[in-house]
């Protein structure tokens, strides 16, 4: 009864942590974070303090915390920690650079028991017949920038029972927005698997249990901007934007009992474990970050040539062959008004006509003074 009891309020704090997050309905050009309690209050952080930080690099950032026991397998992409009763791993952690997130090897579809598993992993019995898919925890495009790494990620230690309108559908669009964000922030560190708690089915004679939720954790630590945001999805198909899966890790944490990336300083990890900010992720899913041929979409990225409300240049990186990001592409159209404006012949020949200067202002509107400067702009906003 104990177990059962202990179940129930296991699956429903799952059901409430993954669907019950505050909504923030925010300007889109402003970045609205909020912070997250442990008794389920909630308030907007005051500012994204942990952008400030100093980010030191810190060796293997991308590991949870090690409890006594616990035996870590390392691959040439990923690390694990097997779980022996579930045939599966609890996690699996990697570091996916903007450079590996570009695609070089093909797929192998091979999939192979991990050798280095010595108490043995499932097989292709246990998935044989079952209508789940071999879902791949690490997934085999993040793995892609070697022959060794690919053949890696199509072991069953990197597997789980997924169903397949989830395996193809939402959870292959989680990884490929993952993906994108790793080009766009020049590296993350990701942490992923599925949630296990007692009485799940199994499928096949190895006994392979069948999670009804998985995560996804990842942290974004260059600079600029230093960010992490958590998923908690359902084993099932989904036609919902992934925004609504979107959590704090910290919420992550208390779902798996997993303390992920306990390298950072105990402040700084804090404060990015309990924040939630939306719109510091962009949401469009570039499927590759490959440039394919006659692909515009830029293959590296640059910082965002927007300007913010309080008058700053934008923080964000993008792929857009523009220059902007998600929140500023508005921007790009105002340029060309203005450069249109600038580069229109004027209805009369005297130099003295006045236009309304093309600058903006720091509360982000088009300035409204009038001048007969040849750049268009007046003298506040460096007019000649």
């Amino acid at each position: 009864m104990r177990n059962l009891f202990v179940l129930t309020i296991a699956i429903l704090s799952i059901h409430l942590c993954t669907f019950s997050q505050p909504t923030v309905k925010s300007n889109e050009s402003k970045k609205v974070s909020i912070l997250i309690y442990d008794d389920g209050t909630w308030e907007y952080a005051d500012k994204d303090s942990h952008e400030n930080y100093d980010a030191k690099p810190i060796s293997n950032l991308e590991i949870p915390r090690i409890k006594l026991g616990d035996n870590i397998i390392s691959h040439i992409g990923y690390s694990f920690l097997f779980s022996d009763k579930n045939k599966q791993s609890k996690w699996v952690a990697y570091k996916l650079t903007s450079e590996e997130a570009n695609k070089l090897c093909e797929r192998t579809d091979k999939f192979l028991t991990d050798p280095s598993v010595k108490s043995g992993t499932a097989t292709d019995a246990d998935y044989s017949g079952s209508g789940y898919d071999k879902g791949h925890l690490a997934p085999a495009a993040d793995m892609g920038w070697s022959s060794s790494t690919m053949a890696e990620s199509f072991y069953y230690s990197n597997m789980s029972p997924q169903l397949p309108a989830f395996n193809r559908g939402i959870w292959k669009k989680l990884e490929e927005l993952v993906r994108t964000w790793a080009v766009e922030n020049e590296a993350l560190y990701i942490v992923t698997g599925p949630i296990l708690t007692n009485g799940l089915e199994t499928i096949g004679p190895n006994k392979v249990s069948i999670p009804k939720y998985f995560y996804k954790v990842i942290l974004d630590y260059t600079e600029p901007g230093i960010n992490g945001i958590g998923f908690i999805l359902p084993n099932v198909g989904s036609s919902e934007p992934l925004q609504d899966f979107a959590v704090t890790i910290d919420s992550v944490e208390k779902l798996t009992g997993i303390d992920f990336y306990p390298s950072i300083p105990a402040p700084r990890q804090a404060q990015i474990e309990k924040t939630l900010c939306i719109n510091c992720w962009s949401w469009k899913n570039s499927k590759t970050a490959s440039k394919a041929k006659g692909d515009t979409k830029a293959s590296t990225s640059v910082q965002c040539k927007g300007t913010t409300k309080s008058g700053d240049r934008c923080n964000n990186k993008t792929l857009d062959p523009s220059g902007y990001c998600h929140l500023h592409i508005s921007q790009q159209s105002m340029q060309l008004n203005n450069s249109n404006t600038q580069s229109a012949p004027s209805k009369s020949e005297h130099k003295s006509t006045t236009v309304q200067c093309s600058g903006t202002t720091k509360a982000g509107t088009r300035c409204k003074h009038m001048t007969s400067s040849q750049n268009g702009r007046c003298f506040q906003h460096g007019g000649n």
